[in-house]
Parts: structure tokens; sequence; C-alpha cells
């Protein structure tokens, strides 16, 4: 079974998408946001994998000016219905993390719940692909716009897999690259995948993103539903970082 094709993934779960459980807590986690970076009314923000709109459409009823950036159009059709029907203008661009460009600088960008970092096709060389959405990224902002980014915890991965997962390729602590056939329960039922994900650690994150021309102000945990100004604890899914960009 090839790995998963994550536009081809999320194309078909898109309407279900907000069923998630991880998904339930998207005013908690904009209030949060705002307490790390207060912005006026009217600021640009971006919103990298922006999915079904959750976080973009909230923001802009708090009177930003939000584009959303996602791979699917699945997940876009639903954005763009969430906004329409709050009256909200939107704008709504498919395209891919790892390769953006927008002619106006943003004054704070976010890329949450795996919104394309760690997510790799078949062909992504990891590294590479993960080097390239932080660079976008940067080059999107404003010297000192902020970006708050959560990732998939490496170090949750590393306590999970074996010496058995490492002997047959499921998992390569050389590397930190993951490929393995997971059971999923979704909304819509059950189903059996292959992942291929590059797993960090914060250490390595926190490396890359000022390699990018951030400043990495915090790393707190990333878990949906117990956002706060915390450490990161070993078994979480998610860790957070959150940055500025360098003038």
């Amino acid at each position: 079974m090839p790995p998963l094709d994550w536009k081809r993934f999320f194309d078909a779960h898109a309407p279900y998408y907000d069923q998630n459980s991880f998904a339930q807590h998207t005013n908690a986690e904009v209030d949060f946001l705002l307490t790390l970076f207060p912005l006026p009314s009217g600021a640009r923000i971006l919103d990298i994998g922006c999915g079904t709109g959750r976080h973009s459409v909230e923001l802009a009823r708090r009177g930003f000016d939000v584009t959303g950036l996602d791979l699917s159009t699945g997940m876009l059709q639903i954005a763009r219905a969430k906004a329409e029907a709050a009256g909200l203008g939107i704008h709504f661009v498919e395209g891919d993390a790892t390769r953006f460009t927008f002619p106006q600088p943003f004054d704070a960008a976010i890329c949450l719940c795996e919104g394309g970092f760690g997510l790799l096709g078949e062909s992504d060389e990891p590294y590479g692909h993960a080097t390239a959405i932080l660079s976008c990224v940067a080059a999107a902002l404003k010297s000192g716009g902020g970006f708050l980014l959560t990732a998939m915890n490496g170090y949750s991965a590393i306590r999970r897999f074996t010496d058995e997962n490492t002997q047959s390729g499921a998992f390569d602590p050389a590397s930190m690259l993951a490929c393995y056939e997971d059971d999923w329960d979704l909304p819509e039922g059950k189903r059996t995948v292959v992942v291929r994900e590059r797993l960090f650690i914060a250490p390595e994150i926190d490396r890359l993103l000022k390699g990018a021309g951030f400043r990495v102000e915090a790393i707190y945990g990333g878990t949906a539903g117990h956002w706060g100004r915390r450490p990161l604890m070993l078994d979480e899914v998610e860790a957070m970082f959150v940055c500025r960009k360098c003038a």
C-alpha cells in the first residue's frame, strides 16, 4: 500500500473534518493566539493549511483581514461556504505550502494542526519539505511579524516506536523518517492508511525556524484543547512554537 496522498485524503475527508475531536476548540485557540500576538483590527493574517477555515473564519469574525491557503479543493469548498454563510470576505487560495507567494506582506501567520508541516507525500524529500514551508512563511511576513506553528511532537513518537519498528523499516532513528501502517477511527468510519512523515524533536524545529529567519520566543505544549503557556510534555501529540520574523 503506497503512502497516503494527502490532497486526495483531505478532499474526501472535508465534509467530516469539523467532527474531529481536535477541531472543537477553535474559539479558545484564537483567544490564546491573540494573547501571544496582540494585533490591531484589520491586521493581515495568513492561515497556512487552513483546512475548512475554522481559524480563518473566527479570525475574520474578530475584524482581521484573513487569507487561507490549503492544498485541498474539498477543504476549501467547505471553508468558502462557511465564510459566505457568515458574511465574511476571506481570501481562500488553493496552493502548496512548500511553494507560495503573495504580493503584499502579512502581519502574522499561523500553521496549525499539521497544516502541511511534516506531512509527506511519496516523493517528498523530508528535510527539504519542512525548510521550504518555513522559507515561504518567512518571505510572506513583515519584519517582526508573528508566526505560530504547531507540529507533531517527535518525542512522543520516539517513545511509542519499538526496536521491531526499526527492524521492519517503519521507523528510522537515524533520519527520524517514519513510514508505517496505521488504523484511523475517522468520523466517516475506520480506515487503514500508510503514513509517511518526518518526525522532529523540538530543538530541530527551533533550529529550522532560526535558519529560516525567525526568532523563537517560546516552545509550549500544543495539544488541542490544552493550549497554554506551559512546558511541552513528552507524550503529547503536538508541540507549539511561538516565533517572530527577525528584522
